[in-house]
């Protein structure tokens, strides 16, 4: 896989919660000169970022519920909402992980449709928090994932202990059986890391520090 394949995969991000404006510009910025086609941002600087991006034809994503999921469905609806207003082109939100605890599945899987539907057309993925599931879990949520018509069930935020791994990326593919696709996201570190990812499975990489990682250099990015 060359460097530009491999550039077209990856959702760049800047979530930390510290990220100032000029923050947001220079990630902006970087994203333009790498040619990311999608990146990903908090809903306070999704128009920002859209201001800047959308005249160079890159995507500007956001999280929804994030980052502990147990936001109300109202409120991941009208979030997602506000945010495609702003300019958002693809959303990824967070589970309700402790109604899934909870075995509340039909609440799980209405949060997910009625985000699905808030999003239109636009891609949809659903972050699981793979670290913080069992086996059984990562199974029902995913098939609940499909169910509810996402586009693409998600390991991680990358804040909430673990990450990515490629049992859990090689786990979620043979789930997924071709219905919806695989994001690995939270703590891929290397070039190496992203090529394991996507050969366990992955079609979309999520990374802070993509830019390092597309370098050849060691990231200390977490999510």
């Amino acid at each position: 896989m060359n460097k530009n394949e491999l550039i077209s995969m990856i959702d760049y991000t800047l979530l930390k919660p510290i990220a100032s404006k000029e923050d947001i510009n220079q990630f902006c910025e970087d994203a333009i000169k790498y040619g990311f086609k999608t990146v990903f941002v908090n809903p306070h600087y999704v128009s920002y970022a859209h201001s800047i991006l959308s005249r160079h034809n890159i995507k500007v994503g956001v999280p929804i519920g994030f980052s502990l999921g147990g936001a109300t469905t109202h409120v991941k609806t009208e979030e997602t909402r506000e945010a495609i207003t702003n300019g958002a082109e693809e959303i990824d939100m967070l589970i309700n992980l402790g109604a899934l605890k909870s075995a509340e599945y039909n609440v799980v899987k209405n949060d997910i449709k009625k985000v699905v539907k808030a999003a239109g057309d636009m891609t949809t993925k659903v972050i699981i928090e793979t670290a913080l599931l069992t086996e059984e879990e990562k199974e029902i949520a995913t098939k609940m994932i499909i169910e509810a018509g996402a586009d693409f069930v998600k390991t991680a935020t990358g804040f909430n202990g673990g990450g990515a791994t490629i049992k859990d990326v090689r786990l979620l593919h043979s789930l997924a059986d071709g219905k919806i696709q695989v994001k690995a996201a939270g703590g891929i570190k290397t070039y190496q890391d992203v090529i394991d990812m996507i050969e366990a499975g992955a079609t979309r990489i999520g990374a802070s520090g993509a830019v390092d990682i597309i370098n050849g250099k060691t990231t200390n990015a977490e999510y």
